[in-house]
């Protein structure tokens, strides 16, 4: 932002200086031609400097604005990978909370030796939840790298 300041108050300074010779011109008569000629070609300098200035200002305006887009996109799609995997991370923990249960149920038939086929049951249904929450999880974060992937490549790379 400092350049841009900073070719506002060139710009401003040269609007002054065009000023004062306009005023300059329009109160003293000139002495003869030349000195009217130098003041015009000074002038015709200062209008074009004033014309590159504004060109440089709006160029790092449009730069600005653009990597202001950019970075806002990129923003939201992080934070909505970043709210997946927290969906898939707590889905992963619930399903390893029933796997943990189910195991210490198991557990506690084997050692009372009453195996009931309900809790082999709860204990692979569990074992399976927790492996799907687990594939999710890694899923999500496939999707994350290929989501930072894919501006590298381009769709020239993508058919060769």
């Amino acid at each position: 932002m400092s350049t841009v300041s900073d070719l506002e108050t060139r710009l401003g300074r040269a609007l002054d200086r065009i000023a004062k010779s306009a005023a300059a011109l329009g109160t003293a008569p000139p002495q003869d031609r030349t000195e009217l000629d130098t003041l015009t070609r000074q002038l015709e300098a200062e209008r074009a400097k004033n014309a590159q200035l504004s060109e440089r200002v709006n160029a790092v305006r449009q730069r600005q604005e653009t990597s202001f887009t950019t970075l806002e996109k990129r923003l939201a799609r992080m934070t909505e990978q970043l709210d997946l995997q927290s969906l898939e991370m707590l889905r992963l923990k619930k399903a390893n909370t029933k796997l943990i249960e189910a195991n210490r149920q198991l557990r506690d038939s084997v050692e009372a030796k009453i195996i009931e086929p309900s809790t082999i049951n709860r204990s692979l249904v569990a074992e399976l939840e927790a492996l799907r929450a687990e594939r999710a999880a890694e899923m999500a974060e496939m999707e994350d790298v290929l989501g930072e992937l894919k501006p590298l490549i381009s769709p020239e790379d993508a058919n060769a």
